[in-house]
């Protein structure tokens, strides 16, 4: 159970910090805009991997987890309580930014609240194809980079450093695509409350990033092995 909540309590983070970020700081004056959210959500994962990275493991992400039972990293019984975990946190996390941001000055609804899509709903209107695209190879990239950042033969202590720039420059890409999920707890936490498109097009990002995180896995396993 401390692993189940440590899991609830970093994705949270992430959820505040990064989609934090963007619903409160990106589109204001002199605003950190994607540059600055993409750190946000890479600070996230790298101060949360340090923090509980000993206690879970730290995925927060249903993604990652996956990917790790896929490469053999992960057992697959403590993956449904890691997933329901992580989105448990990333929904009270949200909640916590809904709150927030419907008690400023002139408030009249949640608009976007940083949530994930395509077509009319990509930030820059990609379509259906190219966002299941980007998020099913950035998320393949992103368990490469986890794989091998946390191999018993890479250096030690440096892995937080790895996935969180990873994750960063993961962002730097893609929020101009599909306002970057990689993450379907992420995606799930802000879309609950806004509901409409948010929700009908939250299968893409599960479906892809789990698909992803497994290649990414398999594919490092494949490089990695010394076989």
């Amino acid at each position: 159970m401390k692993r189940y909540l440590a899991e609830a309590i970093g994705t949270g983070w992430l959820v505040l910090g990064g989609c934090g970020a963007a619903v409160f700081a990106a589109t204001v004056d002199y605003g950190i805009e994607y540059v600055g959210v993409s750190f946000a959500f890479g600070l996230t994962v790298l101060t949360m991997a340090y923090a509980i990275g000993h206690i879970s493991g730290c995925h927060l992400n249903p993604a990652v987890t996956l990917g790790l039972v896929a490469g053999g990293r992960f057992n697959a019984k403590d993956a449904p309580g890691y997933i329901i975990s992580q989105c448990v946190g990333g929904i009270v996390a949200a909640g916590i930014l809904c709150f927030i941001f419907s008690n400023h000055a002139g408030f009249e609804s949640l608009g976007g609240f940083a949530t994930n899509g395509f077509g009319e709903h990509s930030p820059e209107g990609y379509s259906m194809a190219a966002v299941l695209v980007a998020e099913f190879v950035l998320t393949a990239f992103f368990l490469f980079v986890i794989m091998g950042s946390t191999d018993s033969r890479a250096p030690a202590g440096m892995a937080p450093i790895a996935i969180g720039l990873c994750l960063t420059l993961i962002h730097l890409i893609s929020i101009p695509i599909s306002n970057t999920s990689v993450n379907p707890a992420r995606s799930t936490a802000v879309a609950v409350y806004v509901m409409g498109p948010a929700v009908a097009q939250l299968w893409a990002f599960w479906v892809a990033p789990i698909l992803g995180g497994i290649a990414g896995a398999v594919m490092y396993n494949a490089v990695a092995s010394n076989d």
